[in-house]
């Protein structure tokens, strides 16, 4: 037996088919002006920059190679905010169920196939968040930050891979997650146990050390 089609509400299905006009509206819009068109040919770039396959795996690398006391702290609340926002936008993902503007990539695969929230934005969000206010980098770094995160969140809908909705809101978890990060803000004797943890060295101030 054929599964049966999910049941939303009135209100719900209105803004949702509100959220594919205003997306489709806004891209052919963009796609008009020159600069944004000839920016195409690195949307893909910028989707690699930004994807969890990325981020996570060079990340635990970063913490492996520079093993720097004063990079405790930062190191492991950042892949924390990492996993984090994998988890729930995952879930929320798996919950939601909302298919993407276009045909999902082979690549695509379990809840990575579905649109809502986008995790380019949540994660673009959180990292920029997360060095302007959890660790705030230096002055002259917050332009090109603001700007990598920005052009994530437009390259998505751009490329068909997001509706407005869904980089709206995971702009707005991106931040939230930076905020819960900085709440939980782990010390740096809890840093430096799970650095010992991941590079199974023992380190001076961790709970291990001897």
């Amino acid at each position: 037996m054929a599964q049966e089609k999910r049941q939303i509400s009135p209100m719900l299905a209105k803004i949702l088919a509100t959220d594919v006009y205003m997306t489709d509206q806004f891209v052919k819009t963009m796609d008009k002006l020159l600069p944004f068109h000839q920016l195409k040919t690195h949307h893909k770039m910028l989707e690699i920059s930004c994807h969890g396959l990325t981020w996570i795996p060079a990340w635990i690398a970063f913490i492996w190679v520079f093993s720097s006391k004063s990079l405790f702290q930062m190191q492991v609340n950042f892949l924390i905010g990492l996993l984090l926002d994998v988890v729930i936008v995952s879930l929320l993902k798996a919950i939601t169920r909302r298919r993407r503007p276009t045909k999902a990539s082979a690549i695509d695969i379990g809840p990575d196939k579905f649109s809502f929230p986008s995790g380019h934005a949540s994660r673009a969000f959180f990292i920029a968040c997360f060095f302007l206010y959890n660790w705030p980098v230096h002055f002259i770094f917050v332009p090109p930050l603001l700007c990598w995160s920005i052009s994530i969140c437009i390259s998505r809908i751009l490329m068909r891979r997001h509706h407005l909705l869904d980089v709206f809101v995971g702009c707005i978890l991106g931040i939230m997650e930076a905020l819960f990060i900085g709440l939980i803000y782990l010390n740096y004797e809890t840093s430096a146990d799970l650095i010992w943890w991941l590079t199974d060295e023992k380190l001076d101030g961790g709970e291990y050390h001897v």
